[in-house]
This record gives structure tokens, C-alpha cells and sequence, in this order.
């Protein structure tokens, strides 16, 4: 059974919020991957810019949150993205089936920009929470991304940077889980 994998990209790692919400609407934009398969120009493209809304989104926490325990949440996301976008760069550099992709620049995708314009236009509680969830839905389709490329991705610097990254990213995951139950 084929899905839908909008190039939202959440991912990097850590992932985009809504990078891998999956259709079964066979008319929706984006490439074709099987229910156990992301092809490599799915994932070379979509993890820049999950990473680089992480990065984003947490910065903005990091200035905006006033519970020490998010900033403190966002200050590993920083960290973390940071490093794994380094790491994939590196990856990238050494791919095999890399060559001809082209990962999507500095910009975030549009997707991306709202949510980070949603966050900017909170404050206070509303901010965490907003955050929070942000983090949650996009460490799943990080999540996800990741074991699925790690097992069945095609280019072998790329699967590597894959396995290597994804305990990371359910840390984040598992993480931001107690987050979310810390500020109901």
C-alpha cells in the first residue's frame, strides 16, 4: 500500500511537524513511498528543514518560555539539531545516491514558517503548550522518518547517519512526552 509523504518536513531530525502526516488520498502532492520504505530524495530533502525548525522553534522557546524546564528542553533541541545537522552534512558529503539531490535550502518550508509564526504571536503558557505540541508531533514524524529510512534507505552514509540519529530522537520524543504531561 502506497502513502503520501508531504515534503513539510518537520525532519530532522528531528523532524517537522507534519513532514510524515500520511493520505491515503492518492490525488495529494508530494513523493510516493510504501508503508515500509522513504526513498533517499525524501529524506535528503526533508531533514535541513525539520532540523532547522527545531533549531528555530527552540530559540524562540528558549527567549519566550517561562518554565526553566522547556528552556531547558529547547536548549538540547539546539544542541542536538545543531549537531545532527553537521553530522548530516557529513553524511551527505559521503552519500552514494546523494549526488544529484539537492537538500532544500536555508529557508524554512512554508508549513515551517507558520508554525514558527505561531509561536512568535504566543507568550506565556499558551507559548509552552503551543511548543510542546509542536515538538510532540514533530519528534514522532522524526521518529518515524528515521526507523524507517535507518532500515530500508538505499544509500548506506545516509542509513548510518539515520541509525546514528534516531536514539536521539526518541530521547526527544520520550522527553518532550513528560513535558507535555508536566504543563497539562
Amino acid at each position: 500500500m502506497k502513502t503520501l509523504l508531504p515534503l513539510v518536513a518537520v525532519a530532522l531530525l528531528a523532524g517537522a511537524p507534519a513532514a510524515f502526516a500520511q493520505s491515503d488520498n492518492s490525488d495529494a502532492v508530494g513523493p510516493m513511498v510504501t508503508e515500509n520504505k522513504v526513498d533517499t530524495q525524501t529524506f535528503v530533502t526533508t531533514v535541513p528543514n525539520a532540523n532547522m525548525f527545531e533549531i528555530e522553534s527552540s530559540k524562540l522557546a528558549q527567549e519566550k518560555s517561562a518554565s526553566a524546564d522547556v528552556k531547558a528542553f529547547a536548549a538540547q533541541m539546539i544542541k542536538d539539531h545543531s549537531k545532527a545537522a553537521e553530522d548530516f552534512k557529513t553524511a551527505l558529503s559521503q552519500g552514494q545516491t546523494t549526488a544529484s539531490i539537492k537538500p532544500a535550502g536555508p529557508a524554512l518550508q512554508p508549513k515551517e514558517q507558520q508554525l514558527i509564526d505561531d509561536l512568535k504571536a504566543t507568550s506565556g503558557k499558551e507559548f509552552d503548550a503551543k511548543y510542546i505540541k509542536m515538538q510532540a508531533d514533530a519528534h514522532k514524524d522524526a521518529v518515524a522518518l528515521f526507523s524507517t529510512y535507518a532500515n530500508s534507505g538505499d544509500d548506506p552514509a545516509m542509513k548510518e547517519f539515520a541509525k546514528k540519529t534516531l536514539p536521539v530522537l526518541k530521547m526527544h520524543e520520550k522527553h518532550v512526552k513528560e513535558l507535555a504531561v508536566a504543563h497539562q
